[in-house]
């Protein structure tokens, strides 16, 4: 559905993609993975002709996303990072908005708005302006702007940043619903949401990409060995005593406490988990629990790219520090207030020791009034 040949974006001497390439199939949810500055919404703006690559070509369904963009445009619903509303209508009018401008038969419109309201769950807010919801809700309207039109590919950039933990569950099951009959491509730099809805991960690093597979296989690229977490009671020398003639033990590694807690490596191919009970157990160790480790994306991520999800952030600190620094050198006297990226300097003046009162929520006029739908009526 989707082809990317060597895609390619420079800004200035910084190329932000180099050169990638992959195909999307129909029929699965992919999961794009990458740290913060890895290059994920600059390919996502791309794919979906909101930015004119510097070399490459994108198709999409057959068309040309830059000399067939109308006809490939079609084929696709793109929910940005930042959700593109207006906030001064409400979710019915914005998607009745969308809906005339994507060209839906009148005929068609209304019902496809309620169908997508109550797909995506905003048909308890349809009548309330934009402005006034809920960041959590204001993400379902982004998602529905999506759907309109019923396109074959969705497209979310980072869809759940910014939400309490019960908003990413809905917006995860959300999208999983979605991959019943959509494509859906999501963007992410969050493991733990790629592991739990993509059935298909591509892996970016640096403008780069380092792996493009099922998550199961990726997931069995974690080297040649396995490890075995196991809690038990006794000394160091009793337990490794107790485990000497199992062959299949590459390493063992013993921490005493309260409980004493084995982690056992083997090879991969190995399973030994009966040879240990039974080697414990055999020798008066009561057996409290035993697992074995489950391989994570970021080990995967760190073993092919080199470099963990985190190191995004990091390099985000650091250049906000630095431009913050310069801002002081620049302008007159600041306050220095520790932000979630680092240090930022603030004129005296925007720090306010009380918060400020929430906005009363607004009231609107209809978007479409009746006299403009009655010479709609009449032009039709």
């Amino acid at each position: 559905m989707i082809e990317v040949k060597n895609l390619t974006k420079n800004y200035g001497p910084v190329a932000a993609v180099k050169g990638i390439s992959f195909t999307v199939e129909k029929g699965h949810i992919y999961g794009f993975l990458g740290p913060n500055g890895a290059g994920k919404s600059t390919t996502m703006n791309m794919i979906t002709g909101c930015l004119a690559p510097t070399s490459g070509e994108v198709t999409i369904s057959g068309f040309d996303i830059i000399d067939d963009a109308v006809d490939a445009k079609r084929c696709i619903g793109y929910l940005p990072e930042i959700p593109p509303l207006y906030t001064d209508m409400t979710p019915f009018e914005m998607l009745e908005f969308v809906g005339r401008a994507k060209k839906i038969k009148k005929a068609q419109l209304y019902d496809e708005i309620e169908s997508v309201m109550e797909k995506t769950g905003i048909l308890d807010v349809a009548d309330r302006l934009i402005k006034n919801l809920s960041k959590g809700y204001k993400q379902r309207v982004g998602i529905a702007v999506a759907l309109m039109g019923n396109p074959d590919i969705i497209i979310l950039d980072e869809p759940t940043v910014g939400l309490d933990p019960i908003q990413i569950m809905e917006v995860r099951d959300l999208i999983r619903e979605l991959g019943e009959e959509h494509t859906v491509i999501l963007s992410s730099h969050i493991l733990q949401e790629i592991s739990a809805v993509c059935d298909y991960v591509i892996m970016i690093s640096k403008g780069t990409i380092v792996a493009s597979d099922t998550l199961e296989n990726l997931l069995s690229q974690t080297g040649d060995a396995k490890k075995l977490k196991v809690e038990t009671i006794g000394t160091e020398e009793e337990l490794r005593n107790a485990l000497a003639d199992i062959s299949e033990i590459s390493s063992l590694s013993v921490t005493e406490g309260e409980k004493t807690a084995l982690v056992i490596e083997t090879d991969k191919n190995s399973d030994i988990r009966e040879k240990v009970i039974l080697a414990l157990t055999g020798n008066g160790h009561s057996l409290l629990s035993i697992s074995e480790e489950q391989a994570s994306l970021e080990d995967v991520f760190v073993r092919l790219a080199g470099e963990s999800l985190d190191a995004g952030a990091a390099y985000a600190m650091e250049k906000e520090a630095e431009k913050q620094e310069k801002l002081e050198a620049k302008r007159g006297k600041k306050v220095k207030v520790q932000s979630s990226l680092g240090p930022a300097y603030y004129d005296e003046e925007y720090i306010k020791e009380e918060p400020e009162a929430e906005e009363a929520e607004e009231e609107y006029s209809p978007l479409f009034s009746a006299e403009s739908e009655e010479k709609e009526d009449d032009e039709q």
